[in-house]
């Protein structure tokens, strides 16, 4: 019988990381302030998950100043967009399968 959860990516498994992800899938790209008021964390809980996906390559990071003031967007890479695809599908396999 094949793993069926062989491609569940680690690096999803958190709800934030997941909440990230699944943002950037939909969206070109995302702010910093935008990614933290619809997640509903903290400062330092999101630049840490942000962290963890930028340095698996699957976030890329942009910063720019808009009116004097310092903005950072994100956006999904190719690479991360693939394996978020992967997990995803993965799951929708896990929930449907019936030979148990």
């Amino acid at each position: 019988m094949k793993n069926i959860i062989s491609n569940i990516n680690k690096a999803f498994d958190h709800r934030v990381r997941l909440g990230i992800m699944s943002v950037l899938m939909v969206n070109e790209f995302a702010d910093f302030t935008s990614l933290k008021e619809l997640l509903g964390v903290t400062d330092g809980n999101i630049a840490s998950h942000i962290k963890a996906l930028e340095k698996k390559e699957y976030i890329k990071v942009e910063k720019s100043f808009i009116n004097r003031k310092p903005n950072t967007r994100y956006s999904a890479t190719k690479k991360g967009r693939e394996d978020f695809q992967k997990h995803i599908d993965a799951i929708e396999s896990l929930l449907n399968h019936k030979n148990i």
